[in-house]
């Protein structure tokens, strides 16, 4: 058999626990001595997660450090089928009956979304490096993603985990080696040849069929019942719950496009309320905010004073070589604790949280949980992009922690970013962080008086401007 260990410590009201500890999947191949010590090890794993430094840092912010851990361990069976040594199902995910991220002001957030991958669900729950997942909108499944046509190809799923059967392990493979294999199912379900790359074949005499394969799951949001079951189940278990849910799952899917639809998990989704309607100014004068963006944040109607804004200078950070990043996420944490208290927000180029310092700042969550705002920054010359990782635990941290989050495409149209109306102040980082010798070259830390973030749900704004006093 093909198990999973898995802990389920993750369902707390309020208290989520989601990521904290280890999943550990145990392919479970060879003879039985071999499959019970590979069991046995993959049980210690989780049990001495519970001592890790992610959950260590958890149960102290949420009051818990002197509670008893109640611990439990949850094995069950992946879902999935064999497509040669390989094991996977057709697709997986996470969804949340409550839409926290609208983007579009057409979007019901009440209807749910969807956080859809190929293969395991590994990949929908993490941030994952490079790669990107497919969020579906259940009231309009084929709701365009916030990018440009040209970007479909880039901002797609390119690597599957899979487990090897043959060599006993989880593994990541290229998109277009799984897509060789026999999948007992029609591909296009889930997506179809570039046709931008196809057509360029063509033109110059090529054979199209080189064309890299893209993962856009159109029929299947189309032309299958999909998006009506999902959005029917966490129908049912938020009136069952009395409450929003988080649920993960997998689809196993049939050439004639039925399907067979996985229930893994369910918890309460730690949520905060869109909040009474704000009163923005009513006079908005882009030239003299730090920013101004239609859409693209999460965390409901608020306007929140900012006492300090932390601020890594994109340019100079991206010139670092890597090993200096993670000295500056190191900063970043103690700045984290400095500003204990205080209303303060972080700004950064690209993610906040990833594993790879290309693409944002390899922060680990207990390094910011005490900001009031999170902003990620572009910067398209590098490649350099904000996301979210929506119904990631990432996201399930800052929720549940209260930081209202906000992407920044300063390259785009209705967006405003005036990184001046910091530069122009005194950088505080040297006097908060004495002992650490040219942090001021990539950190600024401002002090901003009055400065305020207002946001509206209804009219997809969101404002860092100076306001009046609250």
């Amino acid at each position: 058999d093909v198990c999973s260990s898995d802990l389920e410590k993750e369902d707390s009201f309020g208290n989520a626990f989601a990521g904290k500890y280890e999943s550990v999947f145990c392919p479970n191949q060879g003879t039985p001595e071999d499959r019970l010590e590979n069991f046995e090890n993959a049980v210690r794993r989780v049990y001495a997660s519970t001592m890790n430094m992610d959950a260590l840092h958890y149960r102290k912010n949420r009051g818990l450090a002197w509670k008893d851990e109640q611990m439990a361990i949850l094995i069950q069976r992946v879902s999935g089928d064999y497509f040669g040594d390989y094991f996977f199902p057709h697709a997986a995910g996470v969804g949340n009956s409550s839409n926290l991220y609208v983007y579009d002001q057409d979007v019901d957030m009440d209807a749910g979304m969807l956080r859809l991958v190929f293969g395991l669900g590994t990949r929908a729950v993490d941030r994952v490096i490079g790669d990107y997942v497919k969020i579906v909108t259940l009231d309009d499944p084929m709701r365009r993603p916030l990018m440009n046509g040209e970007d479909e190809v880039k901002f797609s799923q390119h690597k599957v985990d899979v487990l090897n059967l043959a060599k006993n392990c989880l593994e990541t493979v290229d998109l277009e080696d799984v897509m060789k294999l026999d999948i007992k199912t029609d591909r296009r379900l889930f997506g179809r040849k570039d046709p931008e790359t196809a057509r360029r074949l063509r033109e110059m005499g090529r054979d199209d069929s080189k064309a890299p394969f893209v993962l856009d799951f159109r029929k299947i949001l189309s032309d299958t019942r999909f998006p009506e079951v999902m959005r029917k189940a966490m129908a049912v278990l938020t009136e069952k719950y009395h409450y929003p849910v988080d649920i993960e799952f997998t689809a196993n899917f049939q050439p004639d496009g039925s399907f067979k639809f996985n229930l893994l998990q369910c918890r309460p989704l730690q949520t905060r309320g869109l909040g009474k309607t704000v009163e923005l100014p009513k006079v908005i004068d882009r030239e003299h905010c730090l920013f101004f963006s239609k859409g693209n944040f999460m965390g409901g109607n608020v306007r929140l004073p900012i006492q300090y804004v932390v601020l890594v200078k994109t340019l100079p950070y991206l010139a670092l070589p890597d090993r200096d990043k993670y000295t500056v996420a190191r900063r970043i944490g103690m700045l984290n604790g400095i500003l204990k208290g205080k209303q303060a927000m972080l700004i950064g180029p690209g993610r906040w949280g990833t594993t790879t310092p290309s693409l944002g700042v390899p922060v680990n969550f207990t390094e910011l949980c005490n900001m009031t705002v999170m902003c990620e920054l572009s910067y398209s010359a590098r490649g350099v992009t904000p996301e979210l990782s929506y119904g990631s635990h990432f996201f399930q941290d800052i929720v549940e922690s209260g930081i209202f989050y906000t992407a920044i495409f300063r390259e785009r149209e209705n967006v405003t970013y005036h990184e001046e109306y910091l530069t122009e102040r005194e950088n505080l980082v040297e006097q908060l962080l004495p002992e650490e010798t040219g942090a001021a070259e990539v950190i600024g830390v401002y002090e901003t008086p009055g400065l305020q973030v207002y946001s509206d749900i209804t009219r997809q704004m969101v404002l860092c401007a100076p306001g009046p006093e609250i």
